[in-house]
């Protein structure tokens, strides 16, 4: 066993111990929504170019199969789910259609690559929308309902760690990038419209009976490998503009979701903090063991994503050295780091809710 995998069995061993050990209260389910951050494969069953069921994508996965994740191995999902003792294998997409009782039990993901809290996001690519996502969720109640009976359907859901991720897109697509929304909005003014879409999303999940709610901020997007490649494609530094807008947004967000729990008695709606250890990972890298963080590991690393991140891209030889798979999201060993900090800073939290 190579020495960075070494550190990754110690720290799945302490991730369980701390779970134990730690007054994290027990959910019956793990439920998923938002974008390519969390998307486990929906995007396998619809028409879009936005799909990860190809190789190099899951690499390391479980028998190496690409899943339709966008990474080399598990997304925060799977690994929290494996954790909780929810599941063994990862989070099944919502539309993967050999699902099983238990697999509706014990939690799907309705996120979709590519999406974002902006309609217009998920037209320009072509991808389940947020909107969309809510009515499969309600789509799935039904089912789960026919399985279990609607009490328990309810008691199921009202105990189950809901994870909303999503955002990022939206600025990309919309505003950075392709600047259709900056000619009707200021960067303020953006960053709330988003807000109020997605807080109208968290009460519709309250409303179908959700109370443990995670909702994640922006990782820092000016250190998106292909943002750098968009504006500075030979110096390579994190665009520092990006990055203040991604703090101001999480600052709003922190300081909307207390006062949106405060609206929705019984519920317990935290704020995840992907910024900062995302930015100390890429800050101080060889402090967890890593050396590359300009690049994803896939092809060039400087634009794959995606349909560019093929078979035929040459791949790094570690993935655990590298922050990034492809040009945009990360790899496993930074997603074990995320899951780290959700569950020693924010699972804990969850023990003062009513239990199921």
């Amino acid at each position: 066993m190579a020495p960075k995998s070494f550190f990754f069995f110690f720290l799945a061993i302490f991730l369980c111990n701390t779970i134990t050990s730690q007054s994290i209260p027990k959910f019956t389910s793990i439920l998923v929504f938002g974008d390519s951050t969390v998307d486990t494969g929906n995007n396998n069953y619809i028409f879009t170019l936005f799909k990860g069921n190809h190789p190099p994508y899951g690499k390391d996965y479980y028998n190496h199969i690409p899943t339709g994740r966008f990474s080399n191995g598990k997304l925060v999902p799977d690994i929290l789910a494996f954790l909780l003792k929810l599941k063994k294998y990862g989070v099944p997409p919502y539309l993967q259609p050999n699902l099983m009782a238990n697999d509706f039990k014990t939690g799907v993901c309705f996120a979709s690559a590519g999406s974002g809290y902006d309609d217009l996001t998920s037209s320009i690519s072509g991808v389940i929308s947020m909107r969309k996502q809510l009515e499969y969720f309600k789509e799935y109640l039904e089912k789960l309902k026919g399985y279990f009976g609607e009490k328990e359907a309810e008691k199921i859901v009202k105990g189950a760690l809901v994870i909303v991720s999503s955002g990022s897109n939206d600025f990309i697509f919309n505003f950075y990038d392709i600047p259709t929304r900056r000619v009707e909005f200021s960067m303020n003014e953006y960053q709330d419209f988003l807000l109020n879409k997605l807080q109208f999303f968290v009460k519709e999940l309250y409303e179908l009976g959700c109370r443990k709610i995670i909702v994640s901020g922006l990782p820092p997007i000016g250190c998106l490998p292909i943002q750098m490649t968009a504006k500075y494609p030979l110096h390579r530094t994190c665009i520092e503009k990006e990055n203040s807008d991604s703090q101001c947004y999480n600052q709003k967000l922190e300081k909307l979701l207390p006062n949106l729990q405060a609206q929705l008695p019984g519920s317990k709606i935290l704020y995840a903090d992907i910024y900062t250890p995302i930015l100390d990972l890429i800050n101080n890298p060889r402090e967890y063991g890593f050396e590359e963080i300009k690049k994803g590991c896939c092809g060039t690393g400087l634009l794959e994503a995606g349909p560019l991140c093929t078979r035929k891209s040459p791949v790094c030889t570690d993935t655990s050295q590298y922050i990034f798979f492809d040009s945009i999201h990360p790899t496993e060993s930074t997603y074990y780091h995320i899951t780290e900090y959700l569950v020693k800073e924010l699972l804990p939290k969850f023990s003062t809710v009513d239990s199921f």
